[in-house]
């Protein structure tokens, strides 16, 4: 079976009589019963069930062919149950990250203007905080639908639970280059844009690659899934078209950045394919110490959305006793879905004499669905093999466009090639090397092997920072466990590097970061220093 209609994704599922069961860190808000009532263990008739449910209470809502319906919400799964939700109506959802600051909703949901918005009585306190109402969160006349059984409603809005037992509208099919779901970017560097993807970009052009039977890669009936992410983004969309169609025995699902209760889910269903954000993998990189570690079985990890450094990729692949543990690094954004794809085993990530390893190497364009060139950022005349510059790529899977501004879309766009913002370099056998997005990058410097490095050579490390600033040497920040790290070891870590400043160290929590965990770089350095110039352009941001 290929992914089909959104939403009749469960039902189809359903049909076929697809036995997977869904296991979750926590219950779903969506659900009857709410973030502290309904079960965390779920078929797929009871998804297809809620998919149902929640179509019905939003088309009483108002949702309704070619209507917008904005889901601003804690992170959960159900971000995409609701999206399916939406689309069974024959509206278009509109994900926007609850994790946002409140400035950064405001606008996002203006140039979606959606006719329903479902969210949550934190999300509204945060919107609401510097003494406005709701209104203007949605078109006028829209409503706003609030997941929470408890606590008073602003004026205005609706319980998600006053409206269940409405009748199901759907399924309402829509045509392949139709909008079908709005999903945002990161925003690293500042307010994300929103991203307009239709049935053939992400559903026939990324999921259904996905389902295709790779070796060492497809999932198998027996295999049980692991997934910790920010479900507010494109990808865990296509993730949700792929995963529960290949028909796994179990998918664990991890909504919440709480080590502590991750464990308790991972060691209840040992997984064999693990798919997590960079910064969860970090989050969860204590665990992989223990003798009696959760990721035992795993043959295949997998990783999306930012740079992972080589020291937490080879805690991974030391802790599986997996003999052929593989960790798979896509490469990619939101408008386009993968470019490249990196494999690497316990061999590949190994520290070489001089220290370095291969974990920049991107691995080589998607065959016949990807191409890429490097060209002068100035100039944008192509530049030669081996030679860093700006990566542009081709693929049938790009978004038509950003919701709000066109200009900007079409100002990152040369012919049929579209800017990456990346600055790397591909060689003559094709592989792709990733340096920097243009905004960050530093003349003389990479600030992303840099990063390695240092956190190759400093172990108390969880993460390292290296901001990039036109006037100075680059800023290095050490993120710590308890904000302290060693001056002698930090001075040995730096020799033989380019000039730096002074570190700054902080712990986890002091430093921004976006709903998938990126560091938001220019907020950082904001911060900081109070400036927030950078040495790149920002053009193709």
């Amino acid at each position: 079976m290929k992914p089909q209609d959104p939403g009749a994704l469960f039902d189809d599922l359903a049909a076929r009589g697809v036995t997977t069961r869904f296991h979750l860190d926590r219950p779903l808000d969506a659900a009857r019963g709410g973030a502290s009532g309904s079960p965390t263990e779920w078929t797929v008739p009871g998804l297809a069930a809620l998919v149902a449910e929640i179509a019905g209470a939003l088309a009483a809502a108002g949702a309704g062919r070619a209507r917008r319906v904005a889901i601003a919400k804690a992170n959960h799964w159900d971000y995409d149950l609701i999206a399916c939700a939406a689309i069974r109506t024959g509206a278009v959802p509109v994900k926007i990250s609850g994790h946002l600051p409140a400035g950064s909703l405001r606008l996002l949901l203006r140039r979606a203007a959606p006719h329903v918005l479902v969210t949550d009585l934190d999300v509204l306190d945060r919107l609401t905080a510097d003494g406005r109402t709701t209104e203007g969160l949605t078109e006028e006349g829209g409503t706003t639908v609030v997941l929470d059984r408890d606590g008073g409603l602003p004026p205005g809005t609706l319980r998600l639970d006053d409206l269940r037992g409405c009748p199901d509208p759907g399924p309402h099919r829509r045509a392949d280059d139709e909008p079908l779901v709005i999903i945002h970017t990161s925003g690293t560097t500042g307010t994300p844009k929103l991203v307009c993807h239709t049935t053939r970009t992400i559903i026939n052009g990324l999921a259904r690659f996905e389902t295709l039977p790779i070796p060492r890669l497809a999932v198998r009936r027996d295999d049980s899934l692991f997934n910790a992410s920010s479900y507010a983004h494109g990808r865990t969309f296509c993730w949700t078209h792929v995963a529960p169609v290949l028909a796994p025995r179990h998918i664990s699902i991890a909504a919440e950045d709480r080590p502590d209760r991750t464990d308790l889910l991972l060691r209840a269903h040992p997984p064999t394919v693990v798919e997590a954000l960079p910064a969860r993998y970090v989050r969860l990189r204590p665990l992989t110490r223990r003798l009696d570690n959760p990721f035992r079985d795993v043959r295949t990890f997998i990783s999306t959305y930012d740079a992972v450094h080589p020291p937490v990729v080879r805690s991974y692949l030391a802790a599986s006793g997996h003999r052929r543990a593989l960790w798979m690094q896509g490469w990619g954004q939101t408008e386009t879905g993968p470019l490249t794809f990196a494999f690497h085993t316990r061999r590949s990530v190994a520290r070489s004499a001089d220290g370095t390893t291969r974990m920049r190497e991107l691995g080589r364009p998607v065959p016949f669905r990807t191409r890429l060139k490097v060209v002068d950022p100035l100039t944008l005349r192509r530049v030669p093999a081996g030679e860093p510059g700006l990566v542009l790529c081709r693929t049938g899977a790009i978004a038509p466009g950003y919701v709000g501004e066109p200009d900007r879309w079409d100002a990152k766009r040369h012919g049929g090639w579209w800017s990456t913002g990346d600055i790397g370099s591909v060689a003559r056998d094709g592989a792709v090397r990733l340096l920097d997005r243009e905004v960050d990058h530093s003349p003389g410097l990479s600030c992303l092997h840099t990063e390695d490095t240092l956190e190759e050579r400093v172990p108390e490390a969880l993460e390292c920072v290296v901001l990039s600033r036109p006037d100075d040497w680059p800023l290095p920040v050490v993120v710590t466990e308890d904000g302290r790290l060693d001056p002698g070891r930090w001075h040995r870590a730096v020799r033989e590097l380019p000039p730096l400043a002074e570190p700054v160290v902080l712990t986890w929590d002091e430093v921004p970061r976006t709903g998938t965990g990126k560091v938001r770089r220019t907020a950082l350095l904001q911060q900081l220093t109070g400036e927030a110039a950078t040495c790149g352009t920002g053009r193709w941001t």
